[in-house]
Formats: structure tokens, sequence, C-alpha cells
């Protein structure tokens, strides 16, 4: 937990403060990858998936466990940072975010927002869509390679970047339409806790009954199921209490909030869910010191 949270406010300081070195984050040699495997014709192999993430993923998973416990855990912590890092993003969000705050038009508005939404989708810049892409964003970008770091260390975090990217883009197109298909389902697997676990983290840090009800009603329409639906219910859930509640105490009443209202305030909930995590990994690390 300790390497966890150390490359976890690495990551987040460098990224903050030596912002040029946001652009290591590159993944064309992914892309082309998929494509060599697949061939000149760019036919789509049996296993292709598989052999694709498996050769990067390997080496990296015998460095992981050569350097387990060599050197009192240096050599480790080392690794864990940068793979980290590197798998986190790539693009900055506060960034994306304040790009489509701060656009002076609404064609630069659209411009800056496609950013915040799949490479396959065409952005909307409403504030409920806005919302729920901020939070689409968060999980991809943020808790989704922090959490597969928790679980499995540096090779958890950069397979779980491998396979968001194999199931969008350029590389799902190379994978081929039924290959392609099995990276998104690959992704719902893995998002499914960190989306579990992100919204039961927004019920703490939001309005909590507003969040569960929300959650019960997604499942409650189409049961246990693959998808961030119940996550970005109660995101937007969350957003509207919140602002129609500053709009109250401005003496405004609740009136419907902006869209580029409701985006701020969800990047302002998307900060606390990740506080909140690392809140927890602390207080993990200080009763390991303890025991």
């Amino acid at each position: 937990m300790s390497t966890t949270l150390i490359a976890v406010l690495t990551t987040l300081l460098v990224g903050h403060f030596v912002r040029p070195l946001l652009a290591l984050r590159q993944y064309d040699w992914f892309v082309g990858l998929i494509g060599a495997l697949a061939g000149p014709e760019e036919t789509p192999r049996p296993g292709l998936l598989a052999i694709a993430l498996a050769l990067p993923l390997l080496p990296l998973a015998v460095l992981q466990w050569f350097w387990w416990g060599w050197a009192w855990g240096l050599p480790s912590l080392l690794l864990g940072v940068l793979v980290l890092f590197y798998a986190w993003g790539p693009r900055d969000l506060d960034l994306d975010v304040e790009d489509v705050v701060d656009a002076s038009d609404p064609v630069a508005r659209q411009a800056a927002a496609r950013h915040l939404f799949p490479l396959d989708s065409e952005p909307v810049c409403e504030g409920g869509p806005l919302v729920e892409a901020v939070f689409r964003c968060a999980l991809w970008r943020w808790f989704g390679p922090l959490f597969w770091f928790a679980v499995l260390g540096p090779v958890g975090a950069l397979g779980y970047r491998l396979v968001a990217l194999a199931a969008q883009g350029e590389a799902r197109r190379r994978l081929g339409e039924r290959q392609g298909d099995q990276a998104v389902t690959l992704l719902g697997l893995l998002d499914w806790p960190v989306a579990q676990l992100m919204t039961l983290t927004l019920a703490l840090a939001a309005d909590f009954d507003a969040v569960i009800q929300a959650w019960r009603q997604w499942h409650a329409e189409g049961g246990l199921r693959l998808g961030l639906g119940h996550l970005e219910a109660a995101a937007r859930a969350s957003v509207a209490i919140e602002l129609a509640e500053d709009a109250a105490d401005a003496g405004d009443g609740p009136a419907q909030a902006p869209a580029l209202l409701e985006l701020r305030d969800a990047m302002s909930l998307v900060w606390r869910i990740l506080v909140v995590w690392l809140g927890l990994l602390a207080l993990f690390v200080i009763a390991g010191f303890v025991g």
C-alpha cells in the first residue's frame, strides 16, 4: 500500500508541476504492434488481442516479480512510480475540463469537449453529458489504473491502460470487429469493480441518499450488468443537488445550473473521490506501520 500511495502522489505532483513530461505518455507503439501482428492486410487473427497484451505485459510481470523485495524494495518502488505515471491519463483531465470552460465560443467549446468523449462519439456540450463524460474520463484516466495498480502492481496499471486503448479508436479498428468487441467486454469487466467503488465513495463524499437512490434505480431497471450507467446517474444526481443547494444559499432558488457550472462541480466531485481514496491508502499504510 505504501508503494501505491507514493506512486500516486508522485504521479499527481509530476503531472501537475512538470507538464512537459506528459508528452512521454505515447502509445503509438501499441497500435503499431497490433497492426504488425495483424499483418500487412490487417486481417484479424485468432488470439490477436491476447498476444498484443501479453508481449509487453509478460516481461513487465517478470521484472516486477524479480525486483519484489530486492534492495529494500527501492527498484520495485521506482518501477511502480514509472509505470503508474505512464499509465495515468494519458491526457490531463483538469486541463481538458478547463479548456472547455474557458472556450471563447461554442465552436471552440465543442472542439475542446472532444477530448472528454470516446474517440468514436461526438461531444455534447450540455450539462448531463458533460458530467457523465468527466466521470468516465476520471475512471479511465485515474481510478482504473490506480485500482488495478493497487491490486496487481505495475502490470495491472499498464494492462488496464492497454485494454482501454484496444477498446476504442485505431487500435480497435485494427483488431477487427470480433476482437474489438472482446476488448470492449474486457474493459467493461475491468471497469466494473472500479465504478462500484467510485459510486460508493461518491455517496460518502456527496449526497448519500441521492447516490444510493440513483444506483438502485439503475440496477432495478436492468439488473446486475456491465456498464457505467449507475456511476453516471449518481454523478448527475450529485451535481444537480449540490448546485441546487448552492443556488438556494445564494438566494436564487434551485434553478437549473448552466452546463459549465455542472462541469466544474463534476470535476470537484471527482477530486473529492480521489482524496478519499488517497486518505484510505494512507490509513492502510499507517495501520501497517503500527501493526
